[in-house]
């Protein structure tokens, strides 16, 4: 073999090794997937998304989402609702945490609709609070908001309807925003505010959905707004309001936090923008990909903490998942 055509062959097997992953190149095995813990304990009203058993027999259509969504992506979900479990070593085995849940979680049922599982305790609570702060994700969805409430919110009443400053709950200075009330399911439409945070790149400028829409207090101050709830056009009292945020993150201490009061309906878990943001959810607060979090509540929802009038809230309706 001539000398040209050995270093012709040298090259072309350097190129090749050159575009490959590390890990291929070196015969190494891929990157373990990264674990994400499903939490779905319903101390208080239990949505049909997170049933074990939904009304027509099937399970609830958030876990055949998030397993596509885990596949596709190198994300091993577990699914639980055993809060005793909630240990400093337990915990220490996943990447991020995911919460679809209601209500007190240190209690089995707060009210009759709560799916009776077994509760966390105050040290498993605390626990949780520390391993996000420690650097572990977190990723409320839908009622994420409406658990752990504040002093305020606990008894209905016009203290329902003011923020709590200093007094809000722990968990809900992680979490960044608390749910005050809805009223019945409507179009809603959403402002996106920032086009580059991973996943929100598909949301159109001025979206469109048919949901559940929740009405928050005690936003933290360093929140970065993804998407704004645009009121102009709602009907019911916990909306009349100014804009709101309505989907955002923030930091906790080294742990990436996201939350969407979206998910509530079937067709919304179908549909390719809400399954695009919770890739997007995942791979921030996993650490797979960094976005600008700065905080931007004041500028883009300066009035977010002008909170609706005290009224009677609508009794609470059964889930609807279409």
């Amino acid at each position: 073999m001539n000398t040209p055509f050995r270093f012709l062959l040298g090259l072309i097997g350097f190129l090749l090794a050159s575009h490959l992953p590390a890990n291929a190149a070196e015969g190494a095995a891929p990157a373990a997937p990264k674990k994400v813990l499903f939490f779905t304990k319903s101390s208080g009203f239990q949505h049909e998304a997170v049933m074990n058993k939904m009304p027509d027999g099937r399970p609830g259509y958030a876990f055949a989402v998030l397993k596509k969504l885990g596949e596709k992506n190198s994300i091993e979900f577990t699914v639980s609702k055993d809060g005793s479990l909630f240990t400093p070593e337990y915990l220490a085995g996943f990447d991020a945490y995911m919460f679809y849940t209601t209500q007190d979680l240190t209690q089995a049922k707060t009210e009759a609709r709560g799916d009776g599982e077994p509760p966390m305790t105050a040290a498993g609570k605390e626990a949780l609070l520390k391993a996000i702060a420690g650097g572990k994700g977190f990723i409320g969805l839908h009622s994420a908001a409406d658990t752990f409430h504040s002093p305020g919110s606990v008894e209905p009443g016009p203290a329902r309807f003011a923020n709590d400053g200093d007094k809000a709950d722990p968990y809900i200075k992680m979490l960044g925003g608390e749910f005050i009330s809805h009223d019945a399911q409507q179009a809603g439409r959403l402002s996106v505010t920032d086009t580059f945070f991973p996943g929100i790149s598909t949301v159109p400028a001025d979206m469109g959905f048919f949901e559940e829409w929740y009405s928050f207090k005690n936003f933290a101050p360093d929140i970065h707004v993804l998407l704004v709830q645009k009121t102009s056009r709602m009907v019911g009292g916990a909306y009349a309001r100014a804009d709101y945020p309505q989907t955002w993150v923030r930091m906790e201490g080294k742990g990436r936090v996201y939350y969407t009061s979206l998910g509530h309906r079937e067709d919304v878990w179908n549909s390719v923008t809400f399954q695009s943001m919770l890739v997007g959810a995942l791979n921030w607060t996993l650490g797979k990909v960094d976005a600008d979090v700065t905080p931007n509540i004041a500028k883009v929802t300066p009035k977010a903490n002008e909170l609706p009038k005290y009224y009677t809230p609508p009794a609470a309706a059964p889930a609807t998942k279409k």
